[in-house]
């Protein structure tokens, strides 16, 4: 009789040369998650298992809180054959049930055990036999060979080992190879305090790691158990291994450096992951550059800290960039004073170049390189970035005419002019991310109306999902051109987003376009938008308009159901097709308020019920309700109050009130009601067929200004 399985904590850890930064949090819990999940899998380990991921620039680890020593045995029932194929007349087993049960490891005296039973409408044989659950060992062989065949590398390495780790037969220093994404020098797999007999990339499973490269109390590291990994390191090897601890760590000593200078440490999440994933130990400085660079745009010298540095610039009160900024170091030397020196030494020559690059960029004001652009490309079927500035310029003026007349159109045309000129810029050459924001710079200086150099550092925005959008109506204009000459461009030469590959960014134009419509509450209409972006492309194929328009309709429903409403909610208003997209939150305020009349329910009903019976029609139906064949009680009742609804329904409409529009329409519930019970609208008489008919289609006028009621039908 086996002995009970064994339930202890299991810590497995792959050291390894620097991991890539970018990557390591992504690495380190799906190396965590996968050996985890393996381990489930095999019944090794249950969902109560507490998976805990530690992820360092030198290690990927996890630490599971219940693995058994060896799984549970399992039944296995496999299907063989009919009876009347494995067995003959008399009983006894014929060739082809002897030579199934040989690839099952059985033989002949499996037979007598054989199971009968039916499967479908014949009798099958079953054998029935007892799987031994794999062991810790076979276990996490397996699942530790298949998690880092699945890790998320970005890019791979190959190298040659040099010493056999054990396993691997054929092993030839030098020349066998190994491909993963940074050579591996440690595996260790402790279960409880017994070491785990597997191997991988070259490499034993043992009970030894090291610490950090020059703080470790020894070279190496003991481990004594599962349970002790992480207090180890911490106490002997001088590494945070957790990430998110470490993280918190970092985060927590940039905002009581920044706190004891009164100032504040930019936030960036994205940097914060970065250096978390570049140091074992972060230890915070605070250092100092000249004054004198502060005369350069802050947004250039903050991106030089961050990009190229990982610092951690700090702003004062007011959001100004200050002389002063952190670094995170991975040692902690008693005096620190020549580090501090070095980073403040090496950051100088950056901020000079930033300095040099926007002293000489105003030299040259942004209209005199407008005709440099003719010479740039900008996509090979639509021309260079002059003619897509041309295009633009003529999108700019048609929107702002309607915003703000003659001298808004005239601005955004001006704006719209100088836009891409700081594309020719050096700081834009070494800075992309900074477009936009230095022509906002350079137009200033040469003397441009603010308004105008606002709308030229603004016209990218909104650049993604919570970003700004751009602060004055000139901007406005400019950026709603931009994004569809964009959108409009790309769609007439075919070049759509398909499945999650979206490499000109269209889906975020969209979104950005929606934004300003809806958040402005623009007085334009989205189809002739659309239309005149794409008047600027003449060779665009027929259907491209709709085709622009439906992919246009589906981000905006994507978008309203991200903010709250509901399905039903947008499909109401969206199915009219509204062209003017600034009032749909009023709409679908109306929409809601309405749902919560008790009367809706039924005239949502009586409402799809009509759709139906005048999309069934075969007549046409009149133009006006004649009174005179309104001949039974109910449909003179509909009419009456109809014609004393409709109006107070229509001028609450013209005026924007959506909600008093709807709410209008309980009144017509009753009359409505009685309509359905007692009128039937398919009369014989063609006459009074029509005259219902033509009832039905101003009732359903009426109700469907604002939304299509009847998708509120449940």
């Amino acid at each position: 009789m086996p002995l009970p399985a064994l339930s202890a904590p299991l810590l497995v850890e792959l050291f390894v040369e620097e991991l890539p930064p970018k990557a390591l949090k992504k690495l380190g819990d799906a190396f965590a998650q996968l050996l985890a999940d393996g381990l489930r899998a095999q019944g090794l380990a249950d969902a109560a298992a507490v998976a805990t991921a530690f992820a360092s620039p030198r290690r990927l680890a996890l630490h599971l809180s219940q693995v058994l020593d060896r799984a549970a045995d399992k039944p296995e029932r496999v299907k063989l054959m009919p009876v009347a194929v494995g067995l003959d007349a008399s009983g006894a087993a014929t060739p082809a049930l002897l030579k199934k049960l040989a690839t099952l490891g059985a033989d002949a005296a499996a037979v007598p055990t054989l199971e009968r039973a039916l499967d479908g409408k014949a009798e099958a044989l079953f054998l029935t036999s007892t799987l031994p659950g794999a062991t810790l060992a076979e276990g996490l062989q397996k699942a530790l060979l298949e998690a880092l065949a699945r890790l998320p590398i970005p890019k791979v390495m190959q190298y040659q080992l040099q010493a056999s780790g054990g396993g691997e037969e054929d092993f030839q220093p030098g020349w066998t190879s190994v491909n993963f994404v940074r050579p591996a020098h440690g595996l260790v797999a402790l279960h409880g305090s017994t070491v785990v007999p597997v191997h991988a990339l070259g490499l034993a499973a043992g009970r030894t790691t090291r610490g950090h490269r020059f703080e470790a109390a020894t070279a190496q590291i003991v481990l004594k158990d599962a349970d002790s990994y992480a207090a180890q390191l911490r106490d002997e090897g001088a590494v945070i291994a957790s990430f998110g601890e470490r993280r918190a760590d970092l985060q927590h000593q940039l905002a009581a450096a920044a706190q004891r200078e009164g100032l504040v440490a930019i936030e960036d999440a994205a940097l914060l992951d970065e250096v978390t994933a570049l140091v074992e130990r972060p230890n915070v400085l605070l250092c100092r550059f000249e004054e004198a660079f502060l005369a350069v745009p802050q947004e250039c010298l903050i991106l030089t800290m961050k990009a190229n540095q990982k610092y951690f610039p700090l702003l004062d009160a007011a959001g100004r960039l200050t002389n002063r900024f952190l670094i995170v170091s991975n040692i902690r030397p008693a005096d620190a004073s020549r580090v501090i020196e070095g980073n403040e030494r090496v950051v100088r020559p950056r901020l000079a170049d930033a300095k040099f690059f926007f002293d000489q960029d105003r030299r040259r004001t942004l209209e005199s390189r407008v005709p440099q652009l003719a010479r740039v490309v900008y996509h090979g079927k639509l021309g260079s970035q002059g003619e897509r500035m041309e295009r633009v310029r003529a999108l700019a003026r048609h929107i702002g005419l309607p915003l703000g007349g003659e001298v808004l159109a005239a601005q955004a045309d001006r704006a719209a002019l100088l836009a891409k000129a700081d594309l020719l810029t050096d700081m834009v050459g070494e800075f992309p991310e900074l477009q936009g924001v230095m022509g906002g710079y350079y137009a200033r200086h040469d003397g441009e109306a603010e308004v105008v150099a606002l709308a030229v550092e603004d016209h990218y925005r909104p650049r993604f999902a919570g970003d700004d959008l751009p602060r004055g109506d000139a901007g406005i204009a400019v950026a709603l051109a931009d994004k569809l000459e964009t959108l409009a461009g790309l769609f007439s030469i075919g070049q759509l987003p398909t499945g999650d590959k979206d490499p000109f960014a269209l889906r975020r134009h969209a979104l950005g376009v929606i934004r300003m419509l809806i958040e402005r509450d623009l007085p334009l209409a989205v189809p002739d938008l659309v239309q005149r972006a794409l008047q600027q492309f003449p060779a665009a194929p027929a259907g491209t308009a709709q085709e622009l328009m439906g992919f246009l309709f589906d981000r905006l429903v994507g978008s309203l159901r991200e903010q709250g409403s509901s399905a039903q909610e947008v499909d109401a208003v969206i199915a009219l097709r509204p062209p003017r997209w600034g009032d749909i939150p009023r709409r679908l305020a109306a929409v809601r308020a309405f749902a919560a009349l008790p009367e809706s329910a039924a005239l949502a009903a009586a409402n799809k019920r009509v759709a139906n019976i005048l999309k069934k029609a075969d007549d046409s139906a009149p133009g006006a309700v004649d009174t005179a064949r309104l001949v039974e009680p109910a449909e003179s009742a509909l009419a009456q109050a109809l014609a004393g609804v409709a109006p107070v329904a229509d001028a609450a409409f013209e005026r924007g009130d959506y909600t008093a529009s709807l709410q209008a329409l309980a009144a017509l519930k009753a009359p409505v009601d009685a309509f359905f019970e007692s009128v039937m609208v398919n009369a014989e008489d063609p006459d009074l067929r029509l005259n219902r008919l033509a009832l039905l289609a101003r009732l359903h006028a009426a109700m469907n200004r604002v939304a299509d009621l009847s998708r509120l039908a449940s």
